[in-house]
């Protein structure tokens, strides 16, 4: 029988850096009963499976379930290739494009290679919605429609704004928080995890359990990551993510282009680190006792720890050391050669130079006084304007420095 820790010790670790808790007091309920019993909780996570690549923004839902795994609980990682065949219009304006069954099981077989860089493989279980989703046919399909008031479904606020927008709103579309909520009565669940944009579809699975006679389950609801612009989520698509699949010394580099403020939530959400913890590392940088720069480097080196191991991290860190907290002058700058087509001014530049994540990132950069040009590689001149036309004459070239990280740029 496990041996499952005291129920506040539970909560203590389990509502670390949770946004929502619905019925916090039915969770205690139920890791007291699951004390008494000995039988762990099941604890669902649904990803369908619309991207094959992960960034850091994912994982601190996995980090969640996997604080669950360490408490002894089963975690069932289910993927929606049923789902994902409908697309989630959680936050979206428009219907989204349909992927085939043959994307989303390639998409699959890279999520459950990228997963277990956190989870514990052996104690996983690795579930299809297409498994009792499938299984309903068209009749079980209307019968599951008949549970659920389109007047409910119209409370989402995505699926509110559109039909007050006249914007479409597909029939496939309302389906899928009904067949998201009926994973949780076929997995008969505990518990659910999703992110705070997932709440709706969650509460859902919560009505659909009742309505089938089942015991609700409980809904914990994990922030969206805000990205290396430092203003929206991470996200692929807006080129602000880190991807845990990208080498260690880019996830070392980015992670240490993160805002001195911004950091703090990263911790809070990236790490295992508790509340207590992260507020006496504060403090010591606060007090001068440690430097920012330094608590920044120990997170950069978890970080590439949790995804490519310590030997990984530990070279990546002596790079990041070489080539930019060391350098000493141009001579040690690394020399690219201005992107073609060119870009018109300095924020374009600092992204189009991979120096920055995002234009939004560059401006921010250059509010912060943290950019400076040279013609000689000797004089710098602090930018003052995101806007600053850039030009390099042909065969000639112009320094750029971003905080620390040099680059000689040829035109």
């Amino acid at each position: 029988m496990p041996n499952f820790p005291p129920v506040p010790e539970q909560l203590e670790l389990l509502l670390k850096g949770v946004e929502t808790c619905v019925q916090k007091d039915e969770l205690a309920a139920k890791l007291e009963a699951s004390r008494k019993s000995g039988k762990p909780l099941r604890v669902k996570t649904g990803f369908d499976p619309s991207a094959p690549d992960l960034h850091l923004g994912h994982t601190v839902v996995f980090r969640k379930m996997r604080h669950f795994q360490e408490l002894g609980h089963e975690v069932v990682f289910l993927i929606g290739d049923f789902t994902g065949l409908i697309g989630d219009p959680t936050g979206k304006k428009t219907t989204r494009p349909q992927l085939t069954k043959d994307e989303v099981l390639a998409n699959a077989e890279t999520y459950k290679a990228q997963v277990f860089k956190i989870l514990d493989r052996e104690t996983t279980v690795v579930d299809f919605n297409s498994r009792w989703l499938g299984a309903l046919g068209a009749d079980g399909l209307v019968r599951l429609a008949g549970r659920y008031t389109v007047a409910q479904l119209l409370e989402r606020d995505d699926f509110s704004k559109r039909f007050k927008a006249g914007q479409p709103i597909s029939v496939h579309e309302l389906l899928y928080p009904l067949c998201q909520g009926y994973d949780s009565v076929a997995l008969e669940a505990d518990v659910e995890l999703g992110g705070t944009d997932q709440l709706f579809n969650l509460l859902v699975g919560r009505e659909l359990m009742r309505s089938y006679g089942l015991a609700p389950q409980c809904v914990l609801t994990t922030p969206l990551l805000v990205g290396l612009d430092g203003v929206e989520k991470m996200s692929k698509s807006l080129g602000n993510h880190v991807g845990i699949n990208e080498p260690p010394d880019e996830i070392f580099g980015k992670v240490m282009s993160v805002s001195d403020d911004m950091m703090w939530s990263w911790w809070t959400y990236l790490t295992d680190l508790f509340p207590h913890d992260i507020e006496a590392l504060k403090a010591a940088v606060a007090s001068g006792a440690k430097h920012p720069k330094r608590v920044k480097m120990d997170l950069a080196r978890q970080l590439v720890t949790d995804f490519h191991g310590a030997d990984a991290a530990a070279t990546a860190e002596a790079e990041f050391e070489r080539r930019y907290a060391k350098a000493e002058g141009p001579v040690k700058a690394e020399t690219v050669a201005l992107p073609d087509p060119a870009p018109a001014d300095v924020a374009s530049l600092l992204a189009a130079l991979g120096l920055a994540a995002s234009k939004n990132v560059a401006r921010q950069k250059v509010k912060e006084g943290a950019v400076s040009l040279s013609e000689d590689g000797v004089t710098f001149t602090k930018v003052d304007n995101p806007a600053e036309p850039f030009a390099i004459p042909a065969g000639a070239a112009r320094y750029v420095r971003l905080g620390k990280r040099f680059l000689r740029v040829t035109g």
